[in-house]
């Protein structure tokens, strides 16, 4: 499994890391551990993709729907 060295990390945030680990009972390395794994995992959901899926779900339930972007940016106006 490959290291990573990071350097000039702020005290106050290694100290805030540090406490949080300790509070849960971990050391600061499986903290750290933890956190660059969830970062991972999430750098894999694609959040447009899902909006863009949302809206076809919604559009399937009632097709007729207007999109109302004009007629905000119209009250917008007045």
């Amino acid at each position: 499994m490959p290291d990573v060295l990071i350097r000039a990390i702020p005290k106050k945030t290694l100290d805030a890391v540090k406490r949080k680990a300790a509070r849960r009972g971990r050391s600061l390395q499986q903290e750290l551990k933890l956190a660059i794994e969830r970062l991972g995992a999430e750098a894999d959901f694609d959040y447009v993709e899902y909006v863009s899926q949302v809206r076809e779900r919604i559009a399937s339930y009632a097709p007729n729907q207007s999109d109302s972007v004009d007629l905000l940016r119209e009250d917008r106006k007045r």
